[in-house]
Order: C-alpha cells, then sequence, then structure tokens
C-alpha cells in the first residue's frame, strides 16, 4: 500500500466517533430527499431557515456540530443509547433501563417528533414560512440525524462504551471498532475516502434504486413495518433493537485475532450490513416525515415500564 493512502486512512480513522462520519449523515438524508412528497418538501422549506433550501441533506450532520458547540452540549447523549447488552452472547435495548438520565437517541425521536407534530401544523396553516422558528427548525434537524444515528450498529451498543474501547487495525492504522463502522468501511464499500455532499453521490444514487426496487436482503416493508408517529417511543425502540441486533449477528461475532480488519474479510463481511443501514435511515426518515406532514396518525402511545433502571447503567437504578 502507497504510504499516502495509508495517511489518507489514517486521517479518516482519526476524526472522534459520530455515529457515521458527517459527509455519511449527509448522504443518508439527500437520498431521503428523494422519497419526499411534495407536501412534505413544501412544509420542510417552510420550517427550515432559509439558508438550507428545504434541504434535508444540507442539514444532515447539523446536530453533530450543535453537539460540541456551548449551547448545544446538553444533546451530547442524544445520539446514542447505551444498553446493557454483552454480545455476541445477547443483545437487548430497553428504554427505561438504558436511556441515561440526560436521554438518549431513543428518548430524543421521541421528544423531538412531539415538537414537529405542533410544528408542522403551524407550518401548514402559514404561521411559519421562513424558519423564523428556532425550536421548529432545529427539531427538523435533530430528527434527520438520529434517524442516520439509529441504524449505526454501535450508537446502539454499551459494549466497550459502544465500541470505542475496542480497538483494531484498519488499513495499516490503529483505531477502534467504532470508528471503522463511522466510516471506513462504508467508504472501503464505494470505493473512496470519503463523500462529496453538495449533491447525491453515486454510491447513494445506488442505494435509493435499491430500495425503489427493493432489492435488499431485508424487504423494505420490514424497515418501516413500525413508522407511525402516534407512537414514536414504541417506533424508536423497535429500531434501536433490529439495529442492536447487528453487534450480536456480525460486529462482535468475528474473530478478530488482532489482524488488520481491512484485509481479512471483517470489512467484506459488513458491506451489506452497512448498505442495509444507510438504506434503512434514507427509507425511515422520509417515511416518517411525509406521515407526520400527513397528519393521518392518532395520538396513541402507551408505554409500560415493565422492567427497572439496572444499577450499573446510565440511570443509576432509578
Amino acid at each position: 500500500m502507497r504510504v499516502s493512502h495509508i495517511a489518507a486512512v489514517a486521517g479518516v480513522l482519526a476524526a472522534p466517533a459520530l455515529a457515521w462520519n458527517k459527509d455519511v449523515h449527509q448522504q443518508i438524508a439527500y437520498a431521503a430527499e428523494e422519497f419526499l412528497t411534495p407536501l412534505t418538501r413544501t412544509v420542510l422549506k417552510q420550517l427550515l431557515e432559509p439558508e438550507y433550501k428545504g434541504s434535508l441533506g444540507l442539514v444532515g450532520a447539523w446536530a453533530d456540530n450543535y453537539r460540541y458547540t456551548t449551547e448545544g452540549a446538553y444533546t451530547q447523549t442524544w445520539h446514542y443509547i447505551d444498553p446493557a447488552d454483552n454480545p455476541p452472547s445477547f443483545c437487548n435495548v430497553y428504554a427505561n433501563r438504558d436511556n441515561s438520565l440526560k436521554g438518549s437517541i431513543v428518548s430524543a425521536i421521541t421528544n423531538q417528533t412531539q415538537i414537529l407534530k405542533g410544528c408542522i401544523r403551524e407550518a401548514k396553516a402559514g404561521k411559519i414560512r421562513h424558519g423564523e422558528n428556532a425550536t421548529c427548525a432545529n427539531a427538523v434537524k435533530f430528527v434527520t440525524h438520529f434517524h442516520g444515528d439509529m441504524t449505526q450498529p454501535l450508537h446502539v451498543s454499551g459494549f466497550a462504551a459502544g465500541g470505542n474501547g475496542f480497538p483494531v487495525t484498519f488499513a495499516g492504522a490503529t483505531t477502534n471498532l467504532h470508528s471503522i463502522w463511522d466510516g471506513a468501511i462504508i467508504y472501503k464499500l464505494a470505493g473512496v475516502t470519503s463523500f462529496n455532499n453538495d449533491t447525491l453521490q453515486p454510491f447513494f444514487k445506488n442505494v435509493v434504486s435499491r430500495i425503489k426496487k427493493d432489492n435488499y436482503m431485508v424487504p423494505t416493508a420490514d424497515w418501516v413495518s413500525c413508522s407511525d408517529p402516534g407512537r414514536p417511543a414504541g417506533c424508536a425502540l423497535t429500531w434501536a433493537r433490529d439495529t442492536n441486533e447487528w453487534t450480536c449477528d456480525y460486529v462482535y461475532s468475528q474473530i478478530f485475532n488482532g489482524t488488520d480488519v481491512a484485509t481479512s474479510g471483517y470489512a467484506e463481511g459488513a458491506f451489506p450490513v452497512v448498505e442495509l443501514q444507510v438504506a434503512k435511515a434514507s427509507l425511515r426518515m422520509a417515511t416518517w416525515f411525509n406521515k407526520l406532514v400527513d397528519g393521518h396518525y392518532k395520538e396513541r402511545e402507551v408505554v409500560l415500564r415493565l422492567n427497572p433502571s439496572w444499577v450499573g447503567g446510565p440511570a443509576g437504578g432509578t
């Protein structure tokens, strides 16, 4: 391998773990735009500030930037959930057990969806037209971003701090398991070192095409089997459990033995998983926004607390 390429890979892997790299988040959101209805596009343009031109792709990474500001530091824990799992032996997620006191991706999607419902009603009534309501604009950005986060397996796993504490070697560079799932694996699959983000890129154009053809190992109908904004907590938990299964089924189930996972077969084995997960994120995101704007849902959430928080967990046993 050429030294210049090793340096490029090292640069990619040195970035902090963000649950899909920022460019991947934007591409997921650009792909989602391909499934939005005309009415949804109009409403989103009213809710977002003018500089975003109603584009989910342009706001796809906003939440990652916001979390590192003083103003947005309170949202740090909203990007993941740390279940009491032990992959590959067992994997599960229980929201009341695994939520941190500051919130998680499950509670964040739930709460921001609830905010969006009122915002959309205001926009459809002509009361929000140019993104002047910051709470509403931010809710769009959060829901966009968290749909992406929700499908990254290591943002729905508490083991080894979501893989950040699991060292691996990728293309000669020392990194961690979380980092390679954020970007290195999908870059290798797509044959790029990063994605340009002025528009939908070829790899994600193919993802959109495959979604439309229903050409994945799991039928698209299964991805959106829970897509009722009337029960956001239930759907967010369903999605979290779906993603968490991959930590047992693939992410941690392979034999590492100190090998370079870029060439050992691990990365190649992860290719269909990574592509499936970003495809799920795009279709679920678009479906969620479409149904919110359509307004054909009932407020019918029922949340049962069937198990306590665990003493060693993020909520400290409360």
